[in-house]
């Protein structure tokens, strides 16, 4: 049997090239790049909601695990969305209402970069703060593909609110009503 020296290095290449990327392979495995992303079906009103932070338009970096202690609603929106520019105004409207009570509304832009002037004409015009988002993919919350779509998050941290859960996207005086004012404490009469 006769041996073919150059035969033998070129499987001895094979193998090792063929090693090397199985072990680049488990390396990127290992740092969690190739886990599935993650779902919305995995959120669970009552359960700790999954972190947010929001970078706004001037800035400032506000993590929804820094607000504990205050109801914070999450709205996912854009100025190209018809009903995104109805909710707005009236969430904005009941942000400011109930600033004193603990509440606290973060708007998450999925405008691209290029209309950062349409979103701070929109962020001038309310009272919460806005900020883009890189990724339509948003954590444990999924994937934005409806807006308006909102969370709301209660004072312990928890998630109070699916609206991905919600057959009615754009809230309603009446949503709000529903929803939030029992997390902060509001009476029916005390209503505005």
């Amino acid at each position: 049997m006769r041996f073919d020296l150059r035969s033998g290095r070129e499987a001895l290449a094979s193998r090792r090239t063929l090693l090397r990327n199985a072990l680049g392979f488990a390396s990127v495995a290992s740092l969690g790049f190739l886990a599935p992303p993650a779902r919305a079906g995995d959120l669970k009103v009552g359960q700790p909601a999954p972190p947010l932070i929001l970078h706004t338009v001037d800035g400032r970096d506000i993590a929804t695990r820094e607000l504990v202690g205050q109801v914070v609603i999450a709205t996912f929106w854009a100025t190209w969305c018809e009903p995104c520019r109805d909710e707005l105004p009236l969430l904005s409207a009941y942000a400011a209402r109930h600033a004193a009570q603990g509440l606290q509304v973060l708007g998450f832009s999925l405008d691209a970069p290029a209309d950062m002037p349409k979103v701070q004409a929109v962020a001038a015009t309310l009272s919460f703060p806005v900020g883009l988002i890189d990724n339509p993919w948003v954590g444990a919350y999924g994937r934005i593909w409806r807006i308006p779509v909102s969370f709301v998050i209660d004072r312990e941290g928890r998630l109070a609110y699916n609206g991905w859960d919600d057959a009615q996207a754009v809230w309603t005086k009446e949503q709000l009503h529903r929803v939030v004012d029992p997390l902060l404490g509001v009476e029916k009469g005390a209503r505005a």
